[in-house]
């Protein structure tokens, strides 16, 4: 990298660290579309995006379990299909043309998740489905764990559109799921072998902080709405250039 590039992708990386602190997820979604935008390596997007993933889901979950938003009762069900289904997910060697296009798909998720008006999700008023919940958590695992995320941007508005939780609950909620999962599907590609980017500890720290100060404002403070927007379009650069090119 260039010296500027560099400062750039930092500037953006913790950009993303904060916006997605700030509702109680890791990022990896977002991390893997600055990579890809940047051109990183997809062998070294996959691990690099789930260690960010773990520290900055670990410190939003912290403190929205502070705040007093974290049920058990809703966690554990998704947790434990979810662990096994992404331990198997990173065993797999997915292809980078395939790679690149479930990516792609999946940006799109949190893309939407940024765009979508929070104020009408307010109230849980549904019992959860135990079995629902366990199919859910484990297609959810298997796909972070061949993407490289901790599906908690998939979790996240599926536990909002099903009224299972309030907006902090689910936050909450799906920051330690992406805990969970980063690790799981860390392990799992440990067992091949990975590669790490030489500015991993760099990133590491950035992360960190945005992660702090986004989970921070997220549990205590008002959304940042106009920069959820612009990630949002960061996103959708970021699906289309892996879909289409």
């Amino acid at each position: 990298m260039t010296v500027e590039f560099s400062y750039l992708f930092g500037i953006l990386l913790l950009l993303v660290a904060f916006l997605y602190a700030s509702v109680g997820h890791g990022g990896a979604s977002g991390y893997l579309a600055l990579m890809a935008l940047f051109g990183f390596a997809p062998e070294v997007m996959r691990p690099t995006a789930l260690v960010l993933n773990i520290f900055v889901a670990s410190i939003a979950f912290l403190t929205y379990f502070r705040g007093g938003y974290f049920s058990w009762k809703l966690f554990w069900p998704f947790a434990i299909a979810a662990i096994p289904a992404a331990y198997l997910g990173g065993l797999l060697s997915v292809p980078v043309t395939i790679y690149k296009q479930l990516l792609g798909l999946l940006l799109l998720f949190p893309a939407i998740r940024f765009l979508w008006p929070t104020e009408t999700l307010q109230q849980a008023n549904r019992p959860l489905f135990l079995p629902a919940a366990l199919i859910i958590g484990a297609a959810i695992g298997l796909l972070s764990g061949m993407i490289g995320i901790g599906g908690g941007i998939i979790l996240s508005p599926l536990l909002l559109l099903l009224g299972w939780a309030t907006v902090k609950q689910s936050a909450a909620i799906s920051a330690l799921f992406i805990v969970v999962n980063s690790i799981a599907g860390l392990a799992g590609q440990l067992r091949h072998g990975v590669d790490f980017t030489s500015e991993m500890a760099v990133m590491v720290g950035i992360a960190v902080l945005g992660g702090l100060a986004g989970s921070w404002a997220g549990a205590f403070k008002f959304p940042q709405k106009a920069l959820k927007i612009s990630l949002a379009v960061v996103l959708l650069i970021a699906a289309l250039k892996l879909l289409f090119t």
